[in-house]
């Protein structure tokens, strides 16, 4: 007759394994004890809430775009792509005054031709995914400026439906990033194309031998990339009620690109997990809000973010990998 592990024991084993697995838990954690023993309020109500509503569209573009990372590809223009599915958001709703689902549907679109631009390049001609989307942030954020030279706003009360309303009591957007953290997990576990992504990601050429499509797979996924970049666009012109073509979503790709290396995706590909992904957006969002609770100066926090995607590199490439 076997005996049961206690309980204390077995949690004990779980916690050390869910803590080996994802070191960056343990540094958020050490890192919210911190800010609410130095501030007092980090972890008050609506602090937290500021900080979920704050984070929610930096996790919709986390999300597709460390999928497109564990396939072995990378996007830098979802700053630009941001941008320009804001703009054109915000564009149809006030100066077109079209309803808030044809301005939505028109950022998204514009965000998926982006992406399949990029896909186009990446993996049917074969063109390097850094190089390419590297000039396709220079190139879409060019054509937002020439498009919408002047700053836009005044969208309605209906297009601010979509960044300040709320879902059974929880912030729209959160509920919206909160769909798309289960869609990718849900995705990369049950479903054959998540299995693709690893295998792409892994080894392109025996994916390629044993049947996957590994042209198709990376394609949608650029495609999924833009439309989240232009629904995260659209939310925020939707919360700022205002838009401009030089500095919305500036510095975007590189927040993005930090939480997912964070969560534990290697840029080698192949490898990462969507609860790491979580994580790496929690723990920026948590760092940028508790140094603006102790009023640090603006020039500690970027270079704090900067050190942070250091780290979210150094620790994809040494430290323990996240896995499915």
């Amino acid at each position: 007759m076997t005996t049961a592990l206690p309980l204390p024991r077995t949690l004990a084993g779980s916690g050390l394994n869910t803590a080996r697995r994802h070191p960056l838990l343990v540094v958020l954690t050490l890192m919210v004890l911190v800010f609410q023993l130095t501030t007092g309020s980090f972890l008050d109500a609506g602090n937290l809430r500021g900080i979920a509503t704050d984070a929610a569209t930096l996790a919709i573009v986390a999300v597709p775009l460390a999928l497109l990372v564990i396939s072995g590809y990378l996007d830098l223009s979802v700053g630009s792509t941001l941008a320009l599915g804001g703009l054109v958001g915000g564009w149809l709703a006030g100066q077109q005054h079209q309803s808030p689902a044809v301005a939505v549907l028109g950022a998204l679109a514009v965000g998926a031709v982006v992406g399949a631009v990029n896909g186009v390049l990446c993996c049917y001609l074969g063109l390097s995914a850094f190089i390419v989307t590297l000039g396709m942030l220079t190139a879409v954020r060019g054509l937002a400026q020439q498009l919408f030279p002047l700053p836009l706003s005044g969208f309605g009360s209906g297009f601010a439906w979509l960044g300040g309303s709320r879902i059974a009591g929880i912030d729209a957007p959160v509920v919206l990033a909160g769909l798309v953290l289960m869609a990718g997990a849900l995705f990369l576990a049950v479903t054959p194309g998540g299995r693709h992504v690893f295998a792409i990601g892994v080894n392109r050429e025996a994916a390629h031998l044993s049947g996957i499509n590994v042209r198709r797979t990376p394609f949608a996924l650029f495609v999924v990339t833009g439309v989240a970049a232009a629904l995260a666009g659209a939310i925020k012109a939707s919360v700022l009620d205002s838009a401009v073509a030089g500095t919305s979503g500036a510095g975007f790709e590189l927040a993005v690109l930090t939480a997912v290396l964070l969560g534990g995706v290697a840029l080698t590909g192949g490898s990462g997990s969507v609860f790491g992904v979580l994580l790496g957006v929690l723990f920026l969002g948590s760092l940028q809000n508790g140094l603006t609770l102790l009023n640090v100066p603006t020039f500690w926090q970027q270079m704090a973010q900067g050190a942070a995607l250091v780290a979210g590199a150094a620790l994809a490439c040494f430290g323990p990998r996240a896995t499915r």
